[in-house]
């Protein structure tokens, strides 16, 4: 089911899907999930850099706690599209509602404000937008292209919504050719009414499947978040699905809930349990696992793509 709410002539409210909710319980968080305020200038700098080409970061948007650490590193994950989603999932704190018409500027906006950073290994995500008929498709396609043409150099990894009902979208995505392909399933199949309502688990599962008949050449990553009431035993089956899929990369972090609205965190899941995620998808046949507590899809992304390559030149025979 997918809640479109209309605030247009009022004063937006981000989630108003969620005012009738009661507040849950604020929970403590553990020492090992405590991030350091962002202060540097080089962050500083990083911020100016978005705010002056009007751009949106899934950095902000989404409150990840480590933004500190990649602004400062002048990393940034660009969210293309606008700033209003959609669809209204229980975990996620971007603006729910009826977004504006596209920014066809936006593609080189995005493009210059890469060429000032520097990046050599670049994110883009969006909003979901159920509204256009090719679920934004082409806006990606375009935003690869500019990315091309001004920094040939940049590494592209796109991270996409599901494109549910919208046939060829994902075609047009492809033949944009990114470096790497992330379409998250965020939880285990049987959290996905609660906490992903206007997803379905096996038509993402298949979205990442058919990246790899279409072009193998295209890395393929998927991540989710833990401590949304999962059972071990879910996120096992749920590694080997992605596998099924021949998905090189799986990312697994701590779910933070961003407020007190939002779905509530049933349990912090402690460093060594992360650690053992990582070891159990390597013995799967994944090329590479992002598993702590502070992980995020986007979170050392140029690093983490950097070793894709590496470790699928040393195995000819995989899927890579």
């Amino acid at each position: 089911m997918i809640t479109v709410l209309n605030t247009v002539g009022n004063r937006r409210v981000r989630h108003p899907e969620k005012a009738h909710k009661q507040d849950s319980e604020v929970v403590k968080k553990p020492d090992w999930i405590r991030v350091r305020a962002p202060t540097s200038e080089i962050y500083a700098e990083t911020r100016d850099i978005v705010h002056n080409n009007r751009l949106v970061t899934v950095c902000k948007e989404a409150s990840c706690p480590n933004i500190g650490e990649c602004w400062h590193q002048r990393h940034a994950s660009f969210m293309i599209m606008g700033e209003i989603c959609t669809r209204a999932c229980a975990f996620c704190n971007v603006a729910t509602g009826i977004p504006l018409p596209l920014d066809r500027d936006e593609p080189e906006r995005v493009s210059r404000a890469i060429e000032q950073m520097g990046l050599k290994h670049v994110v883009i995500t969006s909003v979901d937008r159920d509204d256009l008929p090719d679920g934004g498709a082409q806006h990606f396609a375009e935003v690869i292209q500019a990315i091309r043409k001004r920094t040939p150099q940049t590494t592209i990894e796109v991270l996409t919504p599901d494109f549910r009902h919208k046939d060829g979208a994902l075609e047009i995505v492809i033949a944009a050719r990114p470096d790497v392909f992330n379409h998250n399933l965020e939880t285990v199949p049987s959290k996905y009414l609660t906490v992903r309502p206007g997803a379905r688990y096996f038509h993402s599962i298949r979205l990442l499947q058919q990246v790899k008949e279409l072009d193998p050449s295209i890395f393929t990553k998927s991540g989710i978040m833990v401590g949304l009431g999962e059972e071990r035993n879910e996120v096992l089956q749920l590694m080997d699905d992605l596998r099924a899929a021949h998905v090189d990369f799986m990312t697994i972090g701590q779910y933070l809930q961003p407020t007190r609205k939002h779905h509530p965190v049933i349990r912090f899941i402690p460093p060594d349990e992360f650690n053992s995620y990582a070891i159990i998808g390597k013995t799967k046949g994944f090329l590479h696992m992002a598993s702590s507590p502070l992980t995020r899809s986007s979170h050392h992304a140029g690093d983490d793509f950097e070793k894709l390559k590496a470790l699928c030149a040393g195995q000819p025979d995989s899927d890579c």
